[in-house]
């Protein structure tokens, strides 16, 4: 199906409401030192249907964009709009990003498929955990999804149980950046921007040290589960990242997600 963004971007989607939130977390992305020049080149680690990558494409001349989504069902959508916006500079491919070349099982969520995850145990050792993102976001809904304010948050629970029914599993192909750094011929990453639900930190592992020269920023969301956020810190600053800045979006204040912005000095 198609939908428009809030200004009249057309896009392919799963879920016209998803690919509204979607858009609604791009400009939070790019803050804290975080930018788009002309002929950058950026990797969207979790890229779901392709959201940040169009918007990317439309913030400077001749951008190159390459998106990582595992999920077949996903990754159709997004190559859809690689079609619809890219003009050969939204490049998809269909893997998901890891410490190793291997597969994995990956939890889908056909309701709310942004959240699907090969570490689904995030949310089912906190049963409550999709409750209070699915509350936060009725509180702090985009601005063209003002309706969810109307909406008693009491309610929240019984969303969120029926956005994770259906779900399934699927067994997805991982690949290392640095082998697809290498594959591509890569010679720079001016942002590399990571929303993998859970996975981040393997993401990182999969560099190898003759490739953290070529990136110049980065965007992680992090789930802080065992001091997470301070091993990125600590793994980031020891790469020469040594501006950074922590942040947590307004209504996940109690949940364990983190934006970790990264540049060199």
């Amino acid at each position: 199906m198609k939908t428009t963004l809030s200004d009249g971007t057309p896009i392919h989607c799963l879920r016209k409401p998803e690919a509204r939130m979607l858009d609604h977390h791009v400009d939070g992305y790019l803050q804290h030192g975080i930018a788009i020049a002309d002929d950058a080149v950026v990797f969207d680690v979790g890229a779901n249907i392709g959201v940040f990558g169009v918007r990317m494409l439309q913030k400077a001349k001749n951008v190159q964009v390459y998106c990582f989504e595992p999920i077949p069902e996903i990754f159709a959508v997004l190559e859809e709009n690689s079609q619809l916006h890219g003009k050969g500079n939204l490049h998809v491919l269909p893997y998901g990003v890891s410490s190793t070349d291997t597969t994995a099982t990956f939890t889908y969520f056909p309701n709310t498929p942004a959240l699907s995850t090969a570490h689904p145990e995030q949310w089912d050792t906190d049963p409550k955990a999709f409750g209070r993102a699915v509350k936060s976001t009725m509180k702090n809904p985009p601005k063209n999804m003002w309706y969810l304010r109307l909406i008693p948050t009491v309610f929240s629970g019984i969303i969120a149980t029926q956005l994770v029914k259906g779900r399934k599993t699927v067994d997805c192909q991982l690949r290392t950046l640095s082998s697809l750094i290498r594959e591509k011929n890569i010679p720079k990453i001016d942002l590399l921007k990571i929303d993998c639900e859970g996975a981040e930190w393997d993401v990182l592992q999969g560099i190898e040290n003759e490739h953290w020269p070529i990136i110049s920023s980065m965007v992680i969301e992090v789930h802080d589960q065992d001091g997470r956020v301070k091993q990125m810190q600590s793994l980031l600053t020891e790469k020469g990242f040594t501006q950074q800045h922590i942040e947590q979006e307004q209504g996940l204040e109690e949940s364990l997600m983190f934006n970790i912005f990264a540049l060199r000095s």
